[in-house]
């Protein structure tokens, strides 16, 4: 099993969602981020005062897929959540040991 961890920009949220719907990821857990990377964030003008932005909104998907739909799910994110400019964002796959389903008790693939 492993750990898809992807950071992309909140209006592809949905896009990615039904994506990865279609490939058959059956749940995943998104989260509202803010970070920085090479963008080094933006200035903006409020009130006649400029001001910079160090940390920008992102949002943080989390998806735990067995070992052979990972590069599908990777391809997925990818192609959806990619505009060609910068700050578009990263994913991270890791390991995961062990997974189980509190309510059944299920355990390794199953859970998932």
């Amino acid at each position: 099993m492993k750990m898809v961890t992807a950071i992309i920009k909140p209006f592809k949220l949905d896009d990615v969602r039904e994506a990865l719907s279609d490939i058959g990821v059956k749940g995943l857990t998104a989260t509202e981020v803010k970070g920085f990377g090479r963008q080094k964030g933006h200035t903006e003008l409020y009130r006649g005062a400029e001001y910079v932005v160090d940390f920008l909104p992102k949002i943080k998907l989390e998806i735990a897929v067995t070992d052979d739909q990972v590069d599908a799910v990777i391809e997925a994110i990818t192609t959806t959540a990619q505009s060609g400019k910068i700050g578009d964002g990263k994913i991270f796959v890791t390991p995961v040991e062990q997974a189980i389903r509190i309510r059944t008790g299920e355990s390794g693939d199953e859970a998932l």
